[in-house]
């Protein structure tokens, strides 16, 4: 088979990379590309995870491309509806018909002389080749084959379902039986409100606590403006408002954490039960050093209100026949048991990277304005913020990279490559957080500087001044011609 050639190779057709591919379509017409996706759907994270109440923790506002409203009321929206938003964007930018569904990337390969990278995909049990001038990973930051899952001792013994959420078996019966969930995230907060309403008791059992703040699970001032207003102007003003009260937010808990600890909890003990002992949404961290847990219209409150959820805060020692054993002597019944534990971090989707067929690693290299790699030409990396919606990074990554496209065609340049010239420069984690999924790979990750266009910054607002406004012509980027 003829190795079909583009100008654009997209690997991964979740948001991300549904995202890119619209904003070639729009700003690059002349431009020919094609998204090479592992599964058999559009939707990456919106289509693979399929547990109970699935949802984001990012308002639609904001979490929605820039490019597209989001008309409905919810202002939290659940993964079916994302995933449905994320298609209808896919149909109105004619993306659908350039996806390549069944093409798992496995190798990519920079030809230095050619000027070309060759990507090699596994279809069908067969190796499918592509080439082209520039790839961009939008392959998410985890493992789709596999979660993270603790050895817990007898699991073995236990005589119920053991289920990872990322898996989620859709024939698992748990109307009226006795759920443990075993995680404090997003995904359990998730997912106790949801079951809570057929089980006969859930329980989140938690190693310590996270920060969980209530928000609200529809924006009224969005349904009020939309009476007198155009959708697209409702939709640029909530974003604006959510972008900042989100900055704002963040930035408050970083410079005074004592009291942004002080209003968390407060603000959560009014909700809460009066007798309810609220150690357990006391983390021992300041806020932001890991990510807060957002509750639409606090829902797993009402489940706690009801009493059909409870939260405990203990370490397991063993899984027994019908539950777990805690190391404080005291045992949580279940039937089911859900290991919310986490993802499992990798890098670009796994493919290996090579530069004229020789190793590169990642690893050891600075990202270059959160968009390219040091050492690596014409490639692109989509990666979200940690602390605010992840498209709000996606689509500014997606416009610079389109438009470093029009200006290397506008100056004849083939290939361009970020480089350092400060081998001095000190380094860190391309992510800057302390979450166990993130601890347990750091030496996994590729690296950040401190300083210039090698920093990262989680702020949406200089991220918009250095990427929007950001010149080509400078001393990072270095570009050739065939």
């Amino acid at each position: 088979m003829a190795i079909e050639h583009f100008d654009v190779l997209i690997t991964g057709a979740g948001l991300s990379g549904i995202g890119v591919a619209c904003h070639l379509a729009q700003k690059c017409p002349d431009k020919s590309f094609a998204i090479l996706e592992a599964r058999q759907a559009i939707g990456g994270t919106w289509d693979l995870f399929r547990y109970p109440g699935i949802r984001s923790d990012s308002d639609m506002f904001t979490l929605g491309y820039n490019f597209k409203p989001w008309t409905s009321r919810k202002g939290i929206a659940d993964g079916g509806d994302i995933r449905t938003y994320i298609q209808d964007a896919a149909k109105e930018n004619n993306i659908d018909e350039k996806i390549r569904f069944g093409h798992k990337v496995t190798n990519a390969n920079w030809d230095s002389r050619e000027k070309l990278w060759t990507l090699t995909a596994t279809v069908d049990g067969q190796e499918r080749q592509y080439t082209a001038k520039y790839i961009v990973g939008c392959t998410g930051y985890y493992d789709y084959d596999e979660g993270f899952t603790p050895d817990f001792a007898g699991s073995d013994d236990f005589k119920g379902e053991i289920v990872h959420p990322q898996f989620w078996p859709e024939e698992l019966d748990y109307k009226d039986k006795k759920v443990v969930v075993i995680g404090s995230g997003a995904t359990a907060v998730t997912l106790i409100p949801s079951m809570s309403r057929e089980v006969e008791k859930i329980t989140m059992l938690q190693r310590s606590p996270t920060y969980v703040v209530p928000v609200p699970s529809e924006d009224k001032l969005a349904i009020k403006l939309r009476k007198w207003l155009p959708e697209s102007l409702v939709y640029t003003l909530i974003r604006s408002r959510n972008i900042m009260l989100t900055m704002a937010f963040y930035n408050y808990c970083k410079r005074f954490p004592t009291r942004a600890r002080e209003f968390i909890f407060n603000f959560n003990k009014k909700i809460l039960p009066k007798d309810f002992d609220m150690s357990h949404f006391t983390p021992k961290y300041n806020p932001w050093d890991e990510r807060l847990c957002a509750v639409p219209g606090g829902d797993l409150y009402k489940a706690i209100y009801k009493g059909k959820a409870d939260v405990v805060t203990d370490h397991i020692d063993h899984f027994v026949e019908d539950g777990i054993q805690l190391k404080s002597g005291n045992k949580l019944d279940a039937d089911i048991i859900i290991t919310a534990t986490g993802l499992k971090i990798v890098v670009l989707g796994k493919i290996n990277v090579t530069l004229d067929r020789q190793p590169f690693d990642v690893t050891d290299k600075m990202s270059y304005r959160g968009v390219m790699f040091e050492g690596i030409p014409n490639a692109a990396m989509v990666f979200g913020y940690t602390n605010s919606s992840w498209t709000l990074k996606a689509d500014l990554i997606a416009d610079y990279f389109c438009r470093m496209i029009k200006f290397m065609d506008n100056k004849g340049y083939d290939s361009v490559v970020p480089v350092n010239n400060d081998p001095g420069m000190a380094k860190k984690s391309f992510l800057d957080l302390s979450s166990g999924y993130v601890s347990r790979v750091k030496n996994q990750l590729p690296l950040q500087g401190s300083k210039g266009a090698w920093k990262l910054h989680q702020n949406y607002f200089r991220d918009w001044f250095s990427l929007r406004l950001s010149r080509f012509s400078v001393k990072e980027l270095k570009y050739d011609r065939k």
